[in-house]
């Protein structure tokens, strides 16, 4: 069944994702710091992403009188603006999934005892309506090298690693695991506000958004407090972004039908 299929892709890509963060997290245990300007001496990796970022985040923090957490706010603003694009064609996608799925039901009845024919068939059905099954995935990929340079920044930066944000030190873990339980309610709720569609055109993915926010809770935990503060600005700019585009084009979209 394709649409099987695609649900083992959409668990696939995040099972590499978090393994990817992860193995990221234990290497940047390593007691190292430099500075921004000695990463361009260091590996390919280091001279031609993370030093950028550390070089952004130190000019970033200089506009705001050394803050670096609102250094990593703007960031996250841009990154996000940035990939609007592609949060919206995964939204136009979904949207156009779930207009196809009266015609893939009628598929899979007509083919049920020829699953590759069904395939096959639904295939053809996507191609027609120029419909991409794996197009809600491309938000979270583009953000994971992000998070990963983001990341070797703060570890391997002084300035960075002993600042000091509401009272939460930036390259340590918080205390009291408030920002884990933050980066997790946050992740939940911006899951919510799109599950409804995601599950109808994706039947897989309803059990993914619910594990996903124990996932990173269980990651933030081990991270610096400026890798949670990051998720939890994403977040805030996605429950606005979803706000717009699920919650209140529903509403809209209730109120036509009621005239």
């Amino acid at each position: 069944m394709l649409v099987r299929k695609v649900n083992r892709k959409w668990l696939i890509v995040l099972g590499l994702v978090l393994m990817v963060v992860l193995l990221a997290g234990c290497g940047g245990q390593i007691n190292q710091t430099t500075s921004t300007e000695d990463l361009q001496n260091g590996n390919f990796w280091q001279k031609n992403v993370v030093y950028y970022f550390a070089l952004t985040l130190d000019t970033f923090a200089d506009w705001f009188h050394g803050s670096y957490g609102l250094a990593i706010l703007l960031i996250t603003i841009i990154v996000r603006t940035a990939i609007l694009p592609l949060t919206l064609k995964q939204y136009r996608s979904s949207k156009a999934m779930q207009a196809l799925q009266p015609q893939m039901a009628e598929i899979k009845k007509k083919y049920k005892d020829n699953p590759q024919k069904q395939q096959e068939e639904t295939m053809k059905l996507f191609q027609q309506h120029k419909v991409n099954p794996m197009a809600g995935c491309l938000p979270l990929i583009v953000q994971m090298p992000v998070f990963i340079a983001l990341y070797n920044a703060i570890y391997m930066n002084q300035e960075v690693r002993t600042h000091e944000f509401l009272g939460l030190e930036l390259g340590e873990p918080g205390p009291w695991y408030i920002l884990p339980l933050i980066a997790a309610a946050t992740t939940f709720i911006q899951s919510k506000m799109m599950q409804k569609q995601q599950t109808q055109t994706m039947p897989g993915m309803g059990m993914m958004l619910a594990i996903f926010p124990v996932l990173i809770f269980v990651m933030a935990l081990n991270f610096p407090s400026a890798l949670p503060l990051y998720w939890i600005f994403s977040n805030i700019y996605t429950i606005v972004q979803n706000y717009f585009l699920y919650v209140r084009s529903s509403d809209k979209g209730k109120e036509a039908l009621a005239k």
